[in-house]
C-alpha cells in the first residue's frame, strides 16, 4: 500500500471533523504535563469540543479549499486542532483558561463561523461569555424590573387593606 493511501483516511478524518464546524482553533501544546493535558482534554470533551493532535501536513491537505485554509500559515511546530460544531466560543474560552494556568498552552489562530482570527483576536473571542451565561444575564435583567413592580403592587395592596 502506498504512503499516500495510508495518509488519505487521516486527511478525510480531519476534513470531516472541520466540515460544518462553528469553530476551529489551532493550539500549540508544547510543555504541558500529562496531568495538565488530561484535565484539559477532559474539559474540552465535556464542552463537546473535539481536540486532537494531527501532523501539520495532514491538516494542510485537509484545509485546502475550505474556509479553514487560512490556518495553513500557522502550521509550524507542534499543533493540535480544537473543533466545535455547536458552541463557537467554547474552544477559545477553555484554551484561554488553561493558557493562564499553565503558561505553556498557546492559541495560534482560529476560524469562527467563517471568519479568521489571529492569536490576539482569539483572546478577544475567549473573553465572550458562554451562551448560557449570556442568557442568564438577560433573564436576570428582565426579572429585576418585574420583581420590583410586583413588590410595589404588593405594598400598595397591603396599604389599601390596612386603610
Amino acid at each position: 500500500m502506498a504512503k499516500v493511501e495510508l495518509k488519505k483516511p487521516v486527511v478525510e478524518e480531519i476534513a470531516s471533523c472541520v466540515e460544518g464546524a462553528a469553530c476551529a482553533v489551532l493550539v500549540d501544546y508544547r510543555g504541558l504535563t500529562v496531568e495538565q493535558d488530561t484535565r484539559f482534554r477532559k474539559e474540552l470533551r465535556e464542552a463537546g469540543v473535539i481536540y486532537k493532535v494531527y501532523k501539520n501536513t495532514m491538516m494542510n491537505f485537509a484545509f485546502k479549499g475550505t474556509e479553514f485554509e487560512c490556518l495553513a500559515q500557522h502550521l509550524e511546530g507542534t499543533n493540535a486542532l480544537a473543533v466545535s460544531k455547536t458552541d463557537a466560543t467554547a474552544p477559545a474560552r477553555i484554551i484561554a483558561k488553561y493558557a493562564k494556568e499553565t503558561q505553556k498552552l498557546e492559541m495560534r489562530a482560529g476560524v469562527i463561523e467563517g471568519t479568521y482570527y489571529d492569536a490576539v483576536g482569539m483572546q478577544a473571542i475567549a473573553a465572550v461569555p458562554s451562551r448560557e451565561e449570556l442568557l442568564g444575564r438577560l433573564f436576570g435583567s428582565m426579572k429585576s424590573p418585574i420583581s420590583n413592580l410586583a413588590r410595589v403592587l404588593n405594598q400598595i395592596a397591603e396599604k389599601n387593606a390596612e386603610a
